[in-house]
């Protein structure tokens, strides 16, 4: 499974504290800890001996402990301590399975295989202002979430009032480019806004650029007027399993007067419209080989699947 080999992320930065901390990969449990570096680690959520969750231990000296015999592991996932033979050396079998796991962008990222890429996907210049909104659990498939990200058809219907209505629901033509490695882009994407800026009364068509950064990853950025810096989204999409996902915006913006808490409660109320669209879609895994209509103004939603089939993902799709 090729998906094994990204680099998919699956927690913030700050989320793991002196506690280990669960989460869940491509179907697969992990625990997240800081050993006594302060590095993040990323395990296997279950001990070589008896297959209890280690994130049910603790992180004791700096190695992470299983609740129920107390085996100590370290950083590197070999097991360190057998308190119930305190002489034992314990050999490179009684290791917990450790993955790869990097920071970026506020978040931390792990490969469950091996890494076909050194690191998560690369960002163009943007604005310095970051503020994270999420996670966001989501009862639908990863795929399916980022290509509701993609689509500002529904704009007009799931989001009136906010970023569409239904006097302007048209999609005007646009043109998908797709990048060396086959990734979609619009360079221009036309999209009618009630908010569309502060002096903007009534409404009015803004600029969208947008760009998939990896199958299940995406950006957004509004086209400035003048030189000024672009406003930016991103998505990322962590694949809990085929059918569910989590979540995260990452915005950058030139604002630098609204509060965060401000942005983070228009971004929550933008996603509690989509999430009951996104949860009764059927199937929740994304089709990608016919089975859903298409038209015209869906033309980066089927670039888009066109570019999952192309890069062999299995995981969220059908």
């Amino acid at each position: 499974m090729v998906e094994r080999d990204h680099w998919w992320p699956v927690a913030l930065d700050g989320d793991v504290g002196a506690a280990p901390l669960p989460v869940t990969l491509l179907g697969e449990p992990l625990v997240l800890w800081r050993d006594g570096a302060g590095a993040v680690q990323a395990f296997a959520d279950r001990c070589p001996h008896r297959g209890a969750r280690l994130s049910l231990g603790a992180v004791v000296g700096g190695q992470l402990q299983c609740p129920y015999h107390g085996w100590r592991f370290d950083g590197d996932g070999r097991c360190r301590a057998i308190p119930a033979l305190p002489g034992f050396a314990p050999s490179a079998s009684h290791a917990a399975c450790r993955h790869a796991v990097v920071p970026a962008h506020g978040l931390l990222w792990v490969c469950l295989g091996t890494p076909a890429a050194p690191a998560p996907p690369a960002l163009p210049p943007l604005p310095p202002r970051r503020v994270v909104h999420g996670p966001f659990d989501v009862a639908t498939s990863a795929p399916r979430a980022i290509e509701n990200f993609l689509d500002t058809a529904h704009f007009a219907y799931v989001h009136d009032g906010w970023l569409g209505a239904p006097t302007h629901a048209e999609v005007p033509p646009y043109e998908v480019t797709p990048t060396a490695d086959g990734r979609p882009v619009v360079p221009d994407y036309p999209a009618w806004q009630p908010r569309a800026t502060a002096s903007a009364q009534g409404g009015a068509w803004v600029r969208y650029r947008y760009e998939v950064l990896s199958p299940f990853a995406a950006l957004l950025q509004k086209q400035p007027e003048g030189d000024a810096p672009a406003d930016a989204y991103l998505m990322w999409a962590c694949p809990t399993t085929p059918e569910t996902c989590r979540v995260w915006f990452v915005q950058h913006t030139t604002d630098t007067t609204t509060p965060d808490e401000a942005l983070r409660d228009f971004q929550s109320a933008i996603f509690a419209q989509d999430r009951p669209i996104l949860e009764s879609q059927t199937p929740k895994r994304l089709p990608l080989c016919g089975g859903e209509a298409m038209c015209a103004a869906d033309r980066l939603s089927a670039a888009y699947r066109r570019y999952l089939r192309t890069a062999g993902i299995t995981f969220g799709v059908c």
